[in-house]
């Protein structure tokens, strides 16, 4: 078998991937073992985590390949630093070490983590955004199809069109620094009082509770959107050199204040300027859409990049766009990069030519339902747990089941950790902490007492995908949780009196009140048997005993901390927050059945 490692790092998400013959055996993101949220480090924890699951050494990789060409980066970040002089200049320098220590020497950074690398083995570069068209695209079931990638910035694009047919990616054209619809929304983000690169989520679903009174204002003042599908930012509003908001007094004052602190309560302008940039984002989004459709006349589109997780805007794209169908990259940030550039070196489009035969796309995806991490044996899983002297009981699939669906039905909260370790931001599953949908108390008491985040944080249904349509308005499959869909007609419940703000919140508006946001809208993940066989049974088996094929599925962290990983991660978790049960590998826990001293003193949940 011949092996390509894809790496992507040193700005935010790390991660590596690695491919045996063209096909994905493994990719994992670098915080879920450092357990360092987006960790931004080199990272040598993924990448040996990817050659131990395929059981292979350095010496075994026929190609490294990474995500970016470092020296054009470094030319855009020095243009950029120098323009804004002397306090540019000044900014520089402190940042000019970091670059000389390893930044531009990534040659050999690679090859110090991996001895044992062949001498005359490549070590390969793409672009930012080539690495994210090849990404959205070669995963793809499509054989042929428009590629829009959109994201802050890589070298100097930031939103890039390309047409993919075969194993082929055509670049057709793109939009260039500083003009970024990512670093526009997150500059909203951080204005809001929310942290750039984790919070954008946050904007997302802050923004239905808001009113779109600052359209407007964006459109005339801050962003143009052009008839052709690009945009342009006055820039006169922003600051480059402002890593923790990006914005300037201008933009301040115009916007009614400084931003907010995260420790600040959310005021309704908050609301409003939320709703207003999601709004703007959406319609150059689909402005996007319909110039690469013009330009490449394909009835199909692929997306990656970090706006691609957008998930509101993916659904209108859906509804609205003029393509027959879309395919969203599951790990569509900085982290399924890495996947990206494994993927350009394999097929060709690095100009090497390849190592690769013809492409054959997957009738669903290649992604293999982005269960892509490692995963530990039943001894190990036991092994973790007795560390923490835990008190478990060990049973069978179909008793486990049993036991997590009836602690659901009797209103508890439950630790779900099975298989192999998601890849991207979504839990689908596989690290997941579970809810019945149905009480209308569990969003508020799984976003306080268990995740320890805001009240307002909309959770995800995962519902069965033969029984979708029921539920929800959504007329394709949504395996990686990326759309937001409309709660079906037949499950709304009509509120006689609408609240204001975040009261909202309060007021249940269908049968699923704890997966229903209040713009009557879910962020939908189906469930299929193929894709997902131990959460379909677990999901169906809540069917039988409930008549309710749906739920509440999100991820097994709490607030400033990365994803579970393993069942060490997963039982000091659940032992330092408010869920009742844990199911981890085969073994069960209650809560109330653990030792007093298993509580880690020094846990505390960190802001992000």
């Amino acid at each position: 078998m011949r092996y390509v490692l894809g790496i992507s790092g040193l700005y935010h998400d790390s991660a590596a991937a690695l491919l045996g013959d063209g096909r994905i055996l493994a990719a994992v993101q670098e915080e879920r073992l450092s357990r360092r949220k987006n960790d931004a480090r080199f990272p040598e924890r993924a990448i040996g985590s990817c050659l131990v699951q395929a059981g292979i050494g350095p010496g075994d990789l026929e190609a490294v390949a990474f995500y970016e060409k470092p020296i054009q980066k470094f030319s855009r970040t020095l243009e950029v630093f120098l323009g804004w002089a002397p306090r540019g200049g000044r900014a520089f320098a402190r940042v000019l070490p970091e670059w000389l220590g390893g930044r531009l020497d990534l040659r050999g950074r690679i090859r110090s983590v991996l001895p044992g690398l062949r001498a005359g083995c490549p070590i390969l570069f793409t672009t930012h955004h080539e690495a994210h068209a090849a990404s959205a695209f070669l995963p793809s079931p499509f054989d042929d199809a428009a590629i829009l990638t959109v994201d802050g910035v890589g070298e100097w694009a930031t939103t890039a069109i390309a047409r993919g047919s075969g194993a082929a990616i055509e670049p057709i054209e793109e939009i260039h620094f500083p003009h970024s619809l990512g670093l526009l929304y997150s500059a909203f983000t951080a204005y809001c009082g929310f942290r750039v690169n984790s919070g954008e989520y946050k904007l997302m679903g802050l923004a239905p509770y808001g009113e779109p009174c600052w359209v407007d204002t964006l459109l005339d003042e801050v962003i143009s959107l052009e008839a052709d599908g690009s945009f342009r930012l006055n820039l006169a509003f922003f600051d480059p050199l402002a890593d923790d908001h990006l914005t300037n007094e201008r933009f301040h004052e115009r916007f009614g204040g400084p931003p907010r602190r995260p420790d600040e309560p959310i005021q309704s302008r908050h609301l409003d300027l939320a709703r207003s940039i999601q709004a703007v984002t959406e319609r150059a989004m689909l402005g996007l859409a319909r110039r690469a459709h013009e330009r490449t006349g394909a009835r199909r589109l692929c997306l990656a990049g970090g706006v691609a997780l957008n998930c509101v805007a993916n659904g209108r794209l859906l509804r609205e766009g003029p393509f027959e169908d879309l395919w969203i990259q599951p790990a569509a940030g900085d982290a399924g990069a890495a996947l990206g550039a494994a993927l350009a070196a394999w097929h060709g489009p690095l100009g090497r030519g390849g190592l690769a035969g013809p492409r054959i796309p997957s009738p669903s995806d290649a992604m293999g339902g982005g269960f892509l991490g490692p995963a530990e044996t039943d001894d190990e899983v036991e092994a973790g747990l007795a560390r923490w002297k835990a008190v478990w009981e060990r049973l069978d699939p179909e008793a486990l089941r049993e036991r997590v669906v009836q602690a659901l039905l009797d209103g508890k909260v439950v630790g779900w950790v099975q298989g192999r370790m998601e890849f991207g931001p979504r839990a689908l599953g596989h690290r997941s902490i579970l809810g019945d949908p149905r009480r209308p108390d569990m969003q508020s008491r799984m976003n306080l007492q268990v995740k320890f985040r805001e009240s307002f944080r909309p959770f995800a249904p995962a519902v069965l995908a033969e029984r979708c349509g029921e539920f929800f308005d959504l007329g394709t499959g949504s395996p990686y949780m990326l759309l937001v869909a409309p709660i079906a007609g037949s499950q709304r419940i009509a509120v006689e009196r609408e609240a204001e703000g975040l009261d909202r919140l309060r007021q249940v508006r269908s049968t699923l009140p704890a997966v229903t946001h209040v713009d009557g809208s879910a962020r939908v993940q189906t469930v299929d048997e193929a894709r997902n066989p131990g959460f379909h049974a677990l999901i169906r088996r809540f069917e039988e005993r409930s008549g309710c094929p749906v739920l509440i599925n999100t991820s097994f962290n709490v607030r400033g901390e990365p994803v579970v990983a393993t069942a060490d991660d997963a039982y000091r978790c659940f032992i330092n927050s408010r869920i009742d049960v844990l199911a981890v590998g085969p073994c069960f826990l209650e809560r109330d059945r653990q030792p007093h001293d298993a509580v880690n003193p020094g846990f505390e949940a960190v802001p992000d």
